[in-house]
C-alpha cells in the first residue's frame, strides 16, 4: 500500500478513542485508506473473530457501514402451541435457550412468552446465544437504571427488534454492541456526578442534552467547566444555557479543556470599562495616580 495521506475528522477520532479498540482502530485506518474487507484478515493479521468484533464496532460507532441490505421486520407470525412443542421437542438448541432465559429471568415462562422467544430465532433471525446475550444485556440496564426487577418477554422483545434492525445477530456484533453501551453508561455517569446529579435518573429531555454533549467528544474537565460557568452565571444548573456554551465551543472546535482556555478568551475593547461603574473607575484611577 503506499498511501501518501489519510483524513480523519476530529469526532471520528474521538469516537475511536472512546471505543477503546485497538482492532477497530486498526480496521478503520485500513478501509479509510482505501482497502477492501475481504483483505483485511491477512493484512492486519486478525482473526475471524476479531475481525469480526472490529467491523461491528465500527458499525455500532457509526464511522462506517457495511453496504448490506437492512431487514424491515413487521409484526412476528402468530406462532401456535403447536409451533412451540415442535420447537421444543425437535430443536435442542431452542429446548437449551428456553432453558438458559428461563434461569437468567428467575422464573418459569408462559406459552405466550415462548412463542415470543420462537420469534427471536425464527422470525428475527438471532441466534440462540445472542438472545441469551440480549437478555441479560435487558436485566442489566434495568439494574443500571434503578430498576432491580426484570424486564418482561414484552420489553425483551422491542429490543431484539431493535438488534435485528442494526444487524447486531453474531455474538461478535452483540459484543460490540454491548462494550459501546457500557462506555456510553459509564460517560453519562460520569457527567451527572460533574453536574452534581444524585438519587435519580436523567428525564427524557435532560438525556437528550447530557447525549449530545457526549456525542461532541467533550473530555470531562470541559464538561465541568462548561458547568461552572453555567452556574456562576445562572445561578445553578441551567441545561439550555450550557448546551449554548458547549454549542459554542464545538463550532470552535474546542473540546479540551486546554483549547477552552487558549481560544476562549473574549479581547475587551479599546475604551472599554470592563463592567465596571463610575465609582470603581474612579478608585482605581486615584489609586494608580498615588502610585
Amino acid at each position: 500500500m503506499n498511501i501518501e495521506s489519510v483524513y480523519m475528522e476530529k469526532s471520528q477520532v474521538q469516537k475511536l478513542l472512546s471505543a477503546a479498540s485497538g482492532d477497530a482502530a486498526l480496521l478503520y485506518l485500513y478501509l479509510k485508506s482505501g482497502n477492501p474487507l475481504e483483505g483485511a484478515s491477512a493484512a492486519l493479521q486478525l482473526n475471524d473473530t476479531r475481525l469480526s468484533c472490529a467491523a461491528a464496532t465500527l458499525r455500532q460507532l457509526g464511522i462506517w457501514q457495511q453496504e448490506q441490505n437492512k431487514p424491515v421486520f413487521g409484526e412476528r407470525p402468530a406462532y401456535t402451541e403447536q409451533d412451540v412443542l415442535r420447537a421444543m421437542g425437535s430443536d435442542d438448541a431452542f429446548h437449551s435457550m428456553y432453558g438458559e432465559v428461563q434461569r437468567r429471568l428467575g422464573r418459569v415462562l408462559t406459552t405466550e412468552e415462548l412463542k415470543i422467544l420462537l420469534g427471536f430465532v425464527r422470525y428475527l433471525g438471532l441466534g440462540e446465544d445472542v438472545v441469551c446475550v440480549l437478555v441479560t444485556y435487558c436485566i442489566e440496564r434495568n439494574r443500571q437504571r434503578g430498576n432491580p426487577r426484570n424486564p418482561s418477554l414484552r420489553t425483551i422483545e422491542k429490543e431484539a427488534y431493535a438488534w435485528a434492525e442494526q444487524g447486531i445477530d453474531t455474538m461478535a456484533a452483540a459484543a460490540a454492541f454491548i462494550h459501546g453501551q457500557n462506555v456510553y453508561f459509564s460517560r453519562m455517569g460520569q457527567l451527572q456526578r460533574i453536574l452534581q446529579i444524585r438519587g435519580r435518573n436523567l428525564t427524557a429531555a435532560e438525556e437528550k442534552y447530557a447525549k449530545a454533549w457526549l456525542e461532541m467528544g467533550f473530555e470531562d474537565e470541559a464538561l465541568t467547566m462548561a458547568y461552572e460557568r453555567t452556574c456562576l452565571n445562572t445561578g445553578g444548573l441551567n441545561w439550555a444555557y450550557m448546551n449554548k456554551i458547549l454549542t459554542r465551543w464545538k463550532d470552535a472546535g474546542w473540546t479540551r479543556a486546554g483549547d477552552i482556555r487558549n481560544g476562549d478568551r473574549k479581547p475587551v475593547p479599546k475604551g472599554a470599562s470592563g463592567g465596571l461603574g463610575a465609582a470603581e473607575l474612579e478608585a482605581i484611577q486615584k489609586v494608580l495616580q498615588e502610585g
